[in-house]
């Protein structure tokens, strides 16, 4: 059998040194190119080939979400697997929408991660096992919650982080040195999603984004 060749996509020098004793265990399995950013990883897509991207949704740059869209707009047949923190619906809704093939967890079990990758080198879908939860807002929530719904499943990916980053109470600057974008490009970003929500303040973004579960794992 042929090895499953990976791209890990991850802004923790730790984590990735992780993944390649787990990996490395599993026998199988080779990584063939590490990436920091999303940017750095659509470019290692495009040189190395990789049968499967395995990628955290929290990075610097342009983000985890918006680099599984462009991985996929190059290459429909790309094979995405989000490993992160965050085990709300959100996420893994938003991951899949933009094209991922499969969606874990941090806290999932090694063999977890290695039967994920295998699934989707097969050309499977795979979902961690409790991960696929009903849709927050299909019943018990009142109208303009599920409106907040509707407006959240909208945002592209870009808007979507800086929804979340500004929710936690980062400020323009930090998120601008975060996503390595210009103060005005994320002021912009700001009015535009408060017009969205139809709200004024921070403290208004933040309570939607509670009441979502955007961010009840408190990592960035």
């Amino acid at each position: 059998m042929s090895l499953i060749s990976i791209l890990l996509v991850d802004d923790h020098s730790i984590v990735r040194a992780g993944f390649r004793m787990l990996l490395a265990a599993a026998g199988g399995i080779i990584i063939v190119a590490e990436a920091e950013r999303g940017e750095a990883a659509v470019q290692l897509y495009i040189d190395k080939k990789p049968d499967v991207v395995v990628l955290d949704l929290s990075m610097p740059g342009i983000g985890g979400l918006e680099c599984i869209r462009r991985l996929c707009s190059r290459d429909p047949q790309a094979k995405v697997l989000v490993f992160s923190v965050h085990d709300e619906y959100v996420y893994v809704n938003r991951a899949i929408e933009a094209g991922a093939k499969g969606y874990i967890t941090k806290n999932s079990a090694p063999e977890i991660l290695v039967e994920a990758i295998q699934a989707i080198a097969e050309g499977q879908i795979y979902i961690e096992p409790g991960l696929e939860k009903e849709h927050p807002g299909s019943s018990g929530k009142m109208p303009e919650e599920l409106d907040y719904q509707r407006i959240i499943s909208m945002l592209t990916p870009k808007e979507f982080d800086i929804f979340r980053l500004l929710a936690k109470g980062l400020t323009v600057h930090k998120i601008a040195d975060e996503m390595c974008l210009s103060y005005k490009t994320v002021a912009n970003y700001s009015t535009q999603i408060k017009t969205k929500f139809k709200v004024s303040t921070i403290a208004e973004l933040t309570h939607i984004a509670a009441a979502f579960g955007i961010f009840q794992n408190t990592a960035l």
